[in-house]
């Protein structure tokens, strides 16, 4: 399987929006997890839900992939909603981590909050809900190949290196 391929077609379905459906997508491809419901789910989570600024929707996306392959069936079932919770954080480390090399930041990225990687990756944070704010989003390069979609194929590659390791 090729990891980096995933997160080229994550970056790649970022041109159109939506982030979290952009990274849920490729990796749904590239393990063949989850179905269309799944994916239509995942409309509303990006931008940091419904373009809010909260939790980076690309790595919603990713967390939402890792659900798919070992979430619980059943919500009485206590040990595997624990059990998930420790491949999570290693994702959300592992994607702070890579942010900040992607990307060159000075300071260790200790955030998955979607305004503050704005922040750190454009000089400033943009409102997604606001017409002109988020028109300076796409004049910064909010949609080009080193903003946004680049956070998704991060999010996609981190996810994709978790998931072959959990062995699916």
């Amino acid at each position: 399987m090729n990891i980096k391929a995933i997160g080229k077609k994550a970056l790649e379905y970022d041109k159109y929006s939506g982030c979290s459906q952009s990274v849920l997508l490729a990796l749904q491809e590239a393990f063949e997890i989850g179905d269309m419901e799944s994916f239509k789910a995942a409309t509303v989570l990006s931008g940091g839900v419904a373009r809010k600024g909260e939790t980076c929707g690309a790595l919603i996306g990713g967390l939402l992939a890792l659900g798919l392959v070992i979430g619980r069936e059943d919500i009485t079932d206590t040990q595997t909603y624990r059990d998930a919770m420790k491949p999570s954080d290693e994702i959300i480390k592992e994607f702070q981590k890579r942010l900040q090399e992607t990307f060159g930041f000075t300071e260790p990225l200790e955030t998955t909050i979607c305004r503050d990687i704005q922040k750190k990756i454009y000089g400033e944070s943009y409102d997604l809900t606001d017409p002109v704010s988020y028109k300076a989003f796409l004049d910064a390069g909010g949609h080009g190949d080193k903003g946004c979609p680049l956070v998704c194929g991060v999010a996609a590659i981190v996810t994709a290196e978790k998931l072959i390791e959990l062995g699916a």
